[in-house]
């Protein structure tokens, strides 16, 4: 691995921003190979240098996932010209760590959004051959029936010709519904229930296999996830 700046390493691995770092490595509390360095330009190889930050072993992690309470008005990307992108929401350092959306949410549909610089782990989600479930949350114009249902088992043939494998549809009652799908086609869930003359107001992924959105994160709030929570996203 090539040499790192001191305060790039400990930025990468979100212990704060290098603006931050320059004036903690100033004030003592990191050090290399036992030894206190105050320069943040110093090079550091993180395969074979020991550091540490106020006593304590920093290893790479190289490897990061989030999950992210989408908000709103937010577009799955990692950048864009005119519009706010999901990689926005982060603090910096995590900006800084090469994070992709996990398939996408529509800039009109909130909830469960993954964020991860894993490339084997990104594509094993939205690989059709995985057939990993989500499932979205609506509210539609008019109440969706048992015909509804029986339509979405059968799986559906939209106005454009795109043809929808076999899906779920369970009934909240009045004008609300559960979808879910094993696909990830463009603004597949909006088109299926419009096909069934039930537009979309509201739109929200509850569960990405068997990881559920953490409410408590609130929209735009995030965490970072472990090996179990990443398991979760292969059950059902």
């Amino acid at each position: 691995m090539p040499k790192l700046r001191l305060d790039k390493f400990l930025a990468d691995q979100g212990l704060a921003s290098r603006k931050e770092l320059r004036e903690i490595i100033r004030s003592g509390r990191v050090s290399v190979n036992g030894s206190a360095v105050k320069s943040a330009d110093w090079k550091v190889d993180p395969e074979s240098d020991q550091i540490c930050f106020d006593g304590s072993l920093i290893t790479a992690a190289s490897v990061r996932t989030l999950m992210l309470y989408k908000p709103l008005g937010v577009v799955s990307a990692t950048e864009d010209k005119n519009e706010k992108t999901v990689l926005d929401l982060l603090p910096p350092e995590y900006r800084r760590m090469g994070l992709s959306p996990v398939g996408r949410l529509d800039k009109d549909t909130s909830g469960l959004l993954l964020l991860s610089n894993d490339g084997d782990f990104l594509h094993r989600v939205i690989s059709p051959k995985s057939a990993v479930e989500k499932c979205y949350c609506a509210t539609v114009e008019g109440e969706p029936d048992e015909e509804d249902v029986k339509a979405f088992q059968e799986g559906l043939l939209l106005r454009d010709g795109t043809t929808c494998l076999p899906a779920k549809l369970e009934l909240l009652g009045n004008d609300r519904c559960l979808v879910r799908v094993t696909e990830g086609k463009y603004h597949q869930v909006r088109r299926m229930l419009a096909s069934r003359g039930l537009p979309v107001k509201e739109l929200k992924r509850l569960s990405i296999g068997g990881l559920l959105l953490d409410e408590t994160l609130g929209p735009g709030g995030w965490k970072e996830l472990g090996p179990e929570d990443l398991c979760r996203v292969f059950r059902t």
